[in-house]
């Protein structure tokens, strides 16, 4: 019985024609040979799995070459060549750095540079992971490298060229070695697959090529481990099951319920993944790559960025008809948020389907806006640009006065709030004028289709039309009564019992507060404030300026300039230090 072989060991290239995905370093590489412009150090940086040493040992075995071909290869014949190809040639040195990465290990190679060549032109080095050297080693190893015999040559290979001495760099020419890519990758499986006997869908080998993420190396050890699990018949469906790789299948239906949004059949889809035991954050960046590829398959010209076999190209295509580029950002926005708060999320299930149900919403239209319904756009922000909620509250640039002031608007026909009860308020002091009473609303539950419309549209217009005047105390004692009807949000009632407001001229009024929270907390409920308002003073064009007293604002140092100000105002003797050490304030 013949020893196996693993197949990234037994078709690991030999000669330059035949390293896969880096032609332009390989071209680049046999020019340098043909002309004799030979540098005496090389880095070889990139990724795992994409033939950096492999290169190495390419270059090393051709500079040696006794026949070498017109091609710039090696010929594989001569006494040299035979030699390094039965691991016995004394030309070729290869150091693992990762375990010999001491001084004493430098050291005793600097002694073997010092010993010519007996066979060939060039004695050469190759120092693998060389990133794991020590910083002794480094330099022990710094003077040598920079001016070696004219015989030595020395080629490093790593993949993480940052962690490399800037000094070790300057001293050699940089090859900077690709991922390779997918179709390179399927074709190289293909041509394995050939040489081994064995049959293998196009889309089987797409997805070990995926898997691979860019390494031949990778990409060939899944290989094997399928021929295992598939007695050398490599099918689509047998890939996924053996590499627990999502379907297409999922995305596509996912994608579905999206367009018709239909959230249920969503929800049951996601929990069908979940149970075969498919991670969430997985699917969620999986369905984000989906919509990124449904994007680029929507133009022919961005069609080349689109890495997967013909048949589900196709099939991506005619979804793609579907889907508009509003759409697809949208749903790329979302998928890309939820990937991001997946990890920090305490219910990451509700995440996900959270996420879906925004994404099925995508589809549907907009509600029309009624009529006369006003704009919400405050003047002015609060401290960070506060955003209440439901997005119903925007903030704009803040004003040059020294005071923060915010105004709310709220459309004329915003219904009551139903998540707090108000109690009616007090009746009012003897002598004075009796309270509006609120607009008679008509009960639509017994009549037709038509008929509500027409009701719900005089019920529009017969708010915007009100516009009854009040008085200051007429105000204050609404405001004192929708106070003390909150029941759960503590803070706003004290803050509104605390802050009563000042009425303006035009139906505005004014509330001053102590301190951003307390402004930041009118603003994100002031629909429901201005709601009861409106509907116990009868009078649709009330409005609310929030502010925070003059006397209450701190001025708080946020840049690092401020900071050293504040600093420089309690102990002047920081300029002095500044000065001394040549501080620069970043």
């Amino acid at each position: 019985m013949d020893n196996y072989i693993v197949s990234a060991r037994k078709y690991r290239p030999s000669t330059f024609r035949s390293v896969v995905g880096q032609k332009s370093l390989t071209t680049t590489l046999k020019n340098a040979i043909s002309t004799n412009k030979l540098a005496h150090a090389y880095l070889f940086c990139g990724s795992r799995g994409v033939g950096k040493t492999s290169c190495a040992r390419i270059f090393a075995k051709t500079i040696n070459c006794l026949n070498m071909s017109p091609e710039g290869e090696a010929c594989n014949e001569c006494e040299s060549c035979m030699a390094f190809n039965e691991q016995r040639s004394y030309n070729i040195h290869e150091l693992d750095a990762a375990s010999n990465n001491s001084v004493d290990d430098i050291r005793a190679l600097i002694e073997q540079v010092r010993i010519p060549p007996a066979l060939g032109k060039y004695k050469v080095f190759i120092i693998d992971e060389v990133h794991m050297l020590s910083s002794a080693a480094f330099n022990a190893f710094l003077k040598t490298l920079e001016e070696p015999p004219h015989y030595a040559l020395f080629i490093l290979a790593t993949t993480e060229k940052h962690k490399v001495l800037p000094t070790i760099l300057s001293r050699c020419q940089i090859y900077d070695f690709n991922r390779i890519s997918i179709p390179d990758m399927v074709e190289h499986l293909q041509y394995v697959a050939s040489c081994e006997n064995v049959n293998a869908e196009e889309e089987a080998l797409n997805v070990i090529a995926q898997k691979a993420d860019g390494g031949m190396r990778d990409a060939l050890s899944i290989f094997d481990q399928v021929v295992s699990f598939t007695g050398g018949n490599i099918t689509y469906q047998a890939v996924i099951d053996n590499l627990n790789v999502l379907d297409y299948e999922y995305y596509f239906r996912l994608t579905d319920s999206m367009l018709s949004g239909n959230v249920r059949e969503a929800v049951l889809t996601l929990n069908e993944i979940l149970s075969k035991g498919f991670d969430g954050q997985n699917i969620i960046t999986g369905l984000a790559s989906h919509f990124r590829d449904l994007l680029v398959c929507k133009d022919d010209s961005t069609l080349v960025l689109f890495e997967v076999g013909a048949s589900i190209r196709e099939r991506y295509r005619e979804m793609a008809k579907h889907c508009s580029d509003p759409l697809l950002f949208k749903a790329i926005e979302l998928a890309n948020t939820c990937d991001l708060n997946y990890r920090v999320s305490r219910n990451k299930r509700l995440l996900l389907e959270l996420t879906l149900i925004q994404l099925c919403q995508l589809s549907r239209p907009a509600q029309p806006v009624p009529a006369g319904t006003n704009r919400i756009e405050p003047m002015a922000s609060t401290q960070g640009q506060t955003q209440s909620q439901a997005n119903t509250v925007r903030a704009s640039a803040p004003s040059p006065s020294p005071q923060q002031v915010v105004t709310t608007q709220v459309p004329a026909d915003a219904p009551l709030p139903n998540t707090m009860h108000v109690p009616p308020p007090s009746p009012p002091p003897a002598g004075s004028r009796p309270a509006a009473r609120p607009p008679v609303t008509t009960s639509l539950r017994n009549l037709g289709k038509d008929n509500k419309q027409q009701v719900q549209q005089k019920q529009v217009e017969t708010v915007i039309q009100q516009s009854n005047s009040f008085d200051q105390s007429d105000l204050i004692r609404c405001w004192e009564a929708f106070a003390m009807g909150i029941d759960t949000k503590v803070h706003l009632k004290n803050t509104m019992l605390n802050c009563h407001p000042v009425l303006k001229e035009n139906f505005y009024f004014e509330v001053a507060v102590h301190n951003p929270a307390q402004q930041e907390e009118l603003i994100n409920n002031s629909i429901d404030i201005l709601s009861y308002l409106r509907a116990q003073l009868k009078n649709t064009g009330i409005q609310m300026q929030v502010r925070i007293s003059e006397t209450n604002e701190k001025k708080l140092a946020y840049t690092s300039t401020e900071k050293y100000e504040h600093l420089l105002s309690i102990n002047p003797a920081f300029a002095k230090l500044r000065e001394e050490f040549n501080l620069i304030i970043d």
